[in-house]
């Protein structure tokens, strides 16, 4: 597989750096929290028939304040939509988008925002809490988030996030710093909060935040795990009623990290079809 490295800069100046392989349509991949283009470089292969690569050209960026992309400040949401629109740009000015968890409410977003430059749109599992099967997150959950950052405290913001945010009980927390994924996400923790600005009110607990997104019409893949919990299920069946164009589909036997070998055969009938 040909990979190339490039770079594009953003409306506010900031250089957004990316990943482009493969050959076909193009395809945006939007990540979640912490994660970056380094992250899906080491994914291990799968068969030719089933890589995204064999079917389009896929582009992964660093969002800003990860990995080699800048970080200017002062962050807004509509900076990280003007971000994935300058990759889009490069990628000839409309593509296919896929966004995971909260990436996939920042996709979400964007779709709302730059109309037909998102031709398709699949996200799987924008983690939306819009009930009372797990807690919400506390209304000062970014305010949070944003204490730890001005305090030097990245590995203290992360921990947090995984508590409240990915519900992770403290006992197993305790070996955190051993984890393989630890230093990087501690290099990315800052930019935890901008993923809370991104969720916004879609986890306390009300089903009427989600109506925000009634008026997005891009043709809509809304994806989850038959393995994840309930609130998964529940935000993403709700999401796919609200939007106007979309489909539901449940991938058995996953959570909220699937198998490229159970994601991509839906992913490609979804963007070919």
């Amino acid at each position: 597989m040909n990979q190339d490295t490039s770079q594009v800069t953003s409306k506010d100046g900031t250089l957004i750096v990316f990943d482009r392989s493969g050959d076909g349509p193009p395809l945006v991949i939007v990540m979640g929290a912490t994660a970056t283009r380094a992250a899906v470089a080491h994914t291990p292969p799968v068969a030719p028939e089933i890589d995204l690569s064999t079917h389009f050209t896929v582009y992964v960026y660093d969002r800003r304040g990860r990995g080699d992309s800048g970080d200017t400040a002062p962050y807004a949401v509509e900076r990280e939509i003007e971000d994935l629109e300058s990759v889009i740009d490069a990628a000839g000015g409309s593509a296919f988008v896929l966004g995971h968890s909260s990436g996939a409410v920042l996709a979400l977003r964007a779709a709302g925002k730059l109309g037909g430059k998102i031709k398709k749109l699949a996200i799987y599992e924008p983690p939306f809490i819009i009930d009372d099967s797990r807690p919400p997150l506390p209304a000062d959950y970014v305010d949070q988030l944003r204490a730890y950052t001005a305090a030097g405290r990245p590995a203290d913001a992360l921990k947090y996030f995984m508590r409240v945010a990915v519900n992770i009980p403290e006992e197993h927390l305790a070996g955190a710093e051993t984890w393989p994924t630890w230093a990087s996400a501690v290099a990315a923790a800052h930019t935890i909060s901008y993923d809370g600005e991104i969720m916004g009110d879609t986890m306390s607990g009300n089903p009427a935040a989600l109506e925000q997104f009634a008026t997005i019409a891009t043709p809509t893949l809304v994806m989850d795990g038959g393995e994840s919990p309930p609130f998964m299920h529940n935000g993403a069946e709700t999401l796919a009623q609200i939007l106007p164009n979309a489909q539901h589909r449940r991938l058995a036997g996953q959570d909220h990290g699937a198998a490229p070998e159970a994601l991509n055969p839906v992913l490609i009938e979804f963007f070919r079809g």
